[in-house]
């Protein structure tokens, strides 16, 4: 059996968060409190937290709001064991495909520029970079890529058929 066939991916709960600290803490310069994470669990109605299990440990996570027709993928990680392993690529597959079942039409990210692999996942699965918020980390005042991607109504909750950005399609 294959890792990627061993893997289950639902929905975050509160049960999951001391693994998702965990995995925050070694992720991000400047990681998510519990309670960051439980208010969007409990208190964000737009909010969308999935976790990827291995034999019931968590090796990553991926979250995203889904407001009217666009959605924001809020993190992605994934624990540096299991990394190139293909699992945050499935995470955001999966958030692609949740977004359009919800009704979104496209989504976008921030990125940081030093976070080369991050920047080829996300082109990877259709991402295009349109434009830079200066200054946009506050915890090393790096600039953040913005990046948009259209997504397929037709393959909802399965994952999205690649397609232009909003600028290239009028969006």
């Amino acid at each position: 059996m294959t890792l990627l066939s061993a893997y289950r991916i639902e929905r975050m709960q509160a049960s999951h968060l001391d693994q998702v600290l965990q995995i925050e803490r070694v992720s991000f310069p400047t990681p998510w409190s519990r309670q960051a994470f439980l208010s969007e669990l409990y208190h964000n109605d737009f909010a969308h937290y999935y976790v990827c299990l291995l034999d019931g440990r968590v090796v990553g996570y991926a979250g995203m709001w889904v407001i009217l027709d666009e959605a924001h993928v809020t993190n992605v990680a994934v624990h540096p064991q299991y990394r190139g392993q293909q699992i945050g690529q499935r995470l955001l597959a999966y958030l692609l495909g949740e977004a359009a079942g919800r009704g979104a039409a496209r989504i976008t990210l921030e990125v940081r520029p030093s976070n080369q692999p991050a920047q080829h996942l996300y082109q990877k699965l259709g991402f295009k970079p349109v434009g830079v918020r200066k200054g946009y980390y506050t915890d090393t005042h790096e600039d953040a890529i913005i990046m948009w991607r259209r997504l397929d109504h037709r393959r909802t909750r399965a994952g999205a058929e690649e397609g232009p950005s909003p600028e290239e399609s009028g969006a």
